[in-house]
């Protein structure tokens, strides 16, 4: 069974990932130094707790266990903490990233799957977004996730590493079987946000009431994090058989604004308690993908709409 190593395997995307590259055939070696992820979340193959600036716990890693490939998905990806602490984002993302490269070319292993972001493109409300869209980040996570996709495509380009570079847009959800969901401490994403307000937590924040969008609600594409973790394997699978490097948008081409979100949870029995805020500084109004390179180059498409997307989060946090 070909091993592959999974930076940040316990971490929401993360571990959904494991979960379905445990599904397909293959035997998911998570690496993760637990800052954000959860020990309990590594449940389909052994956990490795380190951080990817040790260099030599990560040779020792690939030594016992020689991955095949590895899935990138370690690092930090709060914007606003990203604006209040850039050099925490060019230290954590970058720089161990850069770490994990040089370990994969001493170790002979040419293929990466890296989870890249949407944020690369930065506030041009123009959608949807295809790749070829400037990238103008305005936020240093994304500056960070656009260094990393250029150091790749700099090695990609010596033969040295083969990549694909999946520029997601919002990950939203649960899985199916109600094993593992969306949890981050602190908490800054919508849709657990506005689910725990109706729950009885805090109110939610709407940050930003007046961006030139329809209702003045930021406008976000949300994708399932069943459907991410699903493109991921195809990207895999297209490195292990030869394919070229790439960037790549995953998205569902359909934009919600915050407002709509809300509507959504209302018809699905919950009412969040809200209150307006200014906006954040690094937010862009509209962030909506194209998606149809997915289609082409790895035959993926998702599977989940917003009701499908909210009612399954809906599940998971009632539950936790």
């Amino acid at each position: 069974m070909k091993k592959i190593l999974v930076t940040g395997g316990a971490g929401y995307i993360g571990s959904h990932a494991c979960k379905l590259v445990a599904k397909s055939g293959y035997e998911p070696i998570c690496f993760d130094n637990l800052s954000t992820g959860y020990r309990d979340f590594v449940r389909w193959g052994p956990l490795i707790e380190g951080d990817l600036r040790d260099t030599s716990s990560l040779k020792e890693t690939f030594q016992k266990f020689k991955p095949a490939a590895v899935i990138h998905f370690a690092g930090s990806s709060l914007v606003g903490e990203s604006v209040q602490d850039p050099l925490k984002y060019f230290d954590n993302n970058v720089n161990s990233t850069i770490s994990l490269l040089n370990v994969m070319k001493d170790s002979g292993i040419r293929n990466i799957v890296f989870s890249s972001t949407c944020a690369t493109y930065g506030a041009d409300s123009s959608s949807p977004i295809d790749e070829s869209f400037p990238q103008n980040p305005i936020n240093p996570y994304g500056m960070s996730k656009l260094m990393i996709e250029r150091i790749l495509n700099n090695l990609s380009s010596t033969k040295e590493i083969s990549h694909v570079s999946l520029r997601y847009f919002n990950a939203a959800g649960a899985d199916k079987d109600n094993e593992i969901g969306e949890s981050h401490d602190p908490e800054t994403h919508l849709i657990p946000l506005a689910i725990n307000s109706a729950l009885g937590g805090e109110e939610l924040k709407i940050f930003g009431n007046d961006f030139p969008t329809k209702d003045g609600t930021a406008v976000r594409d949300y994708i399932h994090v069943e459907d991410l973790a699903a493109a991921h394997i195809k990207a895999l699978e297209y490195l292990i058989n030869g394919g070229k490097s790439d960037f790549i948008n995953l998205g569902t081409g359909e934009g919600y604004s915050i407002k709509e979100i809300l509507n959504i949870l209302n018809d699905l029995g919950l009412n969040p308690h809200t209150i307006n805020s200014p906006r954040r500084e690094g937010d862009p109004a509209v962030l909506v993908a194209n998606a149809a390179k997915a289609k082409k180059v790895l035959n993926w498409a998702p599977n989940y709409n917003i009701r499908q997307i909210l009612a399954s989060a809906k599940k998971w946090h009632s539950k936790n």
